[in-house]
């Protein structure tokens, strides 16, 4: 049965950027077949206190009557839902998770945000991440000149390119393959070619480390990278071929080889040592860390000092590198989840929002991506982050629907220390809904879909037969960033975080097991690009079987009808919830729709992603 829709997109919102004060007109479809109506219109809760608006029937077209109601934004973060009384009595409310017979969360509401948007570019962004010790090694690198003169940094382990990843101490966070800035200069006709438009640096800046998250300094760009001049070459080629860039900042730690935690150890008097949690000898002395790991101190933000160099203002850290000539489209902030909280001490949106506000001083052209590995939506309802690099609404339960039964996820960052749950496809869909119900439309838009990144095992390495095109086409379609881990284009595989830091086989494209990996890539991020619909349309569920699931993101322009198999599997859907099927268009993919009697019929006789292109909606002007 069709069942009434609403979402934040433009059909059904008249702004996406609304002003504190504003009143915006927000639209619902309600089936012809729902029933008589007696009531409908809007429930908002500003300032905590209910508030209703009534809506007027405004228009009818395809098997759907629209439905107009008012709703003043009275808080930067406005949340409302739909009731519909029937003449029967009977009530219904909607809201981000679907249709209800009860009273509904706030935290589910569909919410107006009336916070400084992100770019526009955001939503239609293709995310690339890069790991630059293993991505390319330049003819250049600094690496290989120190390694000659026997100059190399004491901490590193030096490997040759083909050399296999070492996951266990010392050689997890000391092996070093050598990739600088220059190397990911060279290989942007990769990028290119991909399609791609983003690409996300892990961090660059001197450490004891292959990964750098344990920054000795925030001043300078390392030199086994190619330094300040390296990134701002980078930078400058890829502006020319169209993408943007982003760094990596940790907000939540530095490095024990800091030049702040240096000065802090060495001197209680110092400015810096308000800058870390160093306990008193009665509380064991030492200092507090991301999860007790000493090589990483935790930073307090009740000093103003640390905010100062750091975050606020147009010489701070955030503020430096958003400037030129280095010229960054944004930060990706690690940790972001545990930034300023520690015990009864919760300094997290004070921190977030002042970088936020220095970034909207240097450049508001930029966006800010945070990491959150469980529940995000509480940080993120648009004061300051524009997106998550979460995995509780995508990647976890994409996991456990298209990972073979009984694969274990290897410990990464985001996926317990056990074996992926196998979900059946109800599972997935009610996964993804419960948990991206609690963002604000925009933020959803904004947050990454990943199927693994630099901190969890490759998807490949246990991904049911035929299903990496599945994930993919997912990826691109849902609201969301699509992300590719690099490497994840060449069938690479690993078991966990570490494993999965490959050293990309440059040269091998053309290989049998390679070429068509990469043009699946490639052919899925071009209808990304292909239809803005993918980026900014709404989208209504049509089906959701044990096997397959199918949905339908729509805008005025076109539609584009989804169809996502994990193995051979059918869906029956009404012809009236899925439109003009006649004007179908297929754009990528095998399976088969077929309609007759009422009824659309979708078909796959083995794992298959397939979307097609369709009219757009036939909605009333605002």
């Amino acid at each position: 049965m069709l069942t009434p829709h609403h979402d934040g997109s433009p059909l059904h919102v008249s702004t996406q950027a609304p002003a504190l004060g504003e009143t915006v007109r927000v639209r619902l479809r309600v089936p012809r077949d729902f029933g008589p109506l007696a009531w409908v219109g809007t429930r908002s809760n500003p300032d905590r206190e209910p508030r209703f608006s009534e809506a007027s029937a405004i228009d009818s077209a395809d098997g759907w009557q629209w439905w107009e109601a008012a709703v003043e934004v009275e808080n930067l973060v406005h949340g409302y839902r739909w009731l519909l009384v029937g003449e029967d009595g009977r009530q219904h409310w909607l809201n981000q998770l679907g249709l209800s017979t009860i009273e509904t969360r706030d935290h589910d509401d569909f919410k107006l945000v009336a916070h400084e948007p992100a770019p526009e570019w955001a939503a239609e962004s293709v995310l690339y991440q890069v790991f630059p010790d293993r991505f390319a090694r330049s003819d250049a690198a600094p690496f290989d000149r120190l390694r000659q003169r026997g100059e190399a940094p004491e901490w590193a382990i030096p490997a040759d390119w083909g050399d296999a990843v070492d996951p266990e101490p010392p050689g997890r966070s000391a092996q070093f393959f050598g990739g600088d800035l220059d190397g990911v200069r060279e290989k942007l006709d990769h990028l290119e070619r991909l399609g791609v438009n983003l690409l996300y640096l892990t961090p660059v800046f001197p450490a004891r480390s292959n990964h750098r998250y344990d920054a000795s300094t925030f001043d300078h760009v390392d030199e086994l990278l190619g330094g300040d001049d390296a990134l701002v070459r980078l930078v400058e080629e890829a502006h020319r071929r169209g993408i943007r860039v982003i760094g990596d900042l940790t907000s939540n730690h530095s490095g024990d080889a800091h030049e702040w935690f240096r000065a802090a150890q060495a001197d209680p008097s110092a400015p810096e040592r308000s800058f870390y949690y160093f306990r008193d000898e009665d509380q064991g002395g030492g200092y507090e860390s991301w999860l007790g790991v000493p090589s990483l101190p935790k930073f307090d933000w009740s000093s103003g000092e640390l905010r100062r160099r750091f975050i606020e203002g147009p010489d701070s850290v955030v503020a430096r590198y958003l400037k030129p000539p280095f010229s960054l489209d944004g930060w990706r902030i690690d940790v972001a989840n545990m930034t300023g909280r520690l015990g009864g001490e919760d300094l997290n949106a004070e921190v977030r929002q002042a970088i936020r506000r220095t970034m909207l001083e240097v450049n508001p052209d930029t966006i800010l991506l945070g990491e959150s590995t469980n529940d995000a939506a509480p940080d993120f309802q648009g004061d300051a982050w524009h997106g998550a690099m979460t995995y509780a609404p995508f990647t976890r339960p994409l996991w456990s629907w298209l990972q073979q039964p009984g694969s274990e996820a290897g410990g990464g960052i985001g996926f317990a220390l056990e074996r992926v749950p196998s979900y059946d496809g109800r599972d997935f869909h009610e996964a993804h809904l419960r948990f991206a119900a609690g963002f604000p439309w925009r933020t959803r838009l904004a947050t990454m879909n990943a199927l693994d990144t630099h901190d969890t095992p490759r998807f490949g390495t246990s991904a049911r037969p035929g299903t990496v095109p599945v994930a993919f086409g997912l990826a691109v379609t849902l609201p969301g960033i699509p992300v590719v881990w690099a490497g994840d284009e060449f069938g690479l595989t690993g078991v966990d975080g570490e494993a999965s830091r490959t050293p990309i086989p440059w040269g091998s494209e053309s290989d049998a097991a390679v070429a068509p990996v990469l043009d699946m890539y490639e052919a899925l991020i071009a209808l990304r690009r292909a239809h803005p619909v993918l980026a900014t349309g709404g989208i209504r569920w049509l089906a959701v079987g044990d096997d397959a699931l199918a949905f339908v993101r729509e805008s005025a322009a076109e539609r584009v009808l989804v169809f996502a198999a994990r193995g051979p599997a059918a869906l029956e859907i009404a012809a009236d919830a899925v439109g003009a099927t006649d004007a179908a268009v297929r754009l990528v993919g095998d399976a088969r729709l077929e309609a007759s009697d009422g009824l659309v019929r979708l078909t796959a006789d083995a794992p298959s992603f397939t979307a097609w292109r369709m009219p757009g909606v036939d909605a009333p002007a605002w």
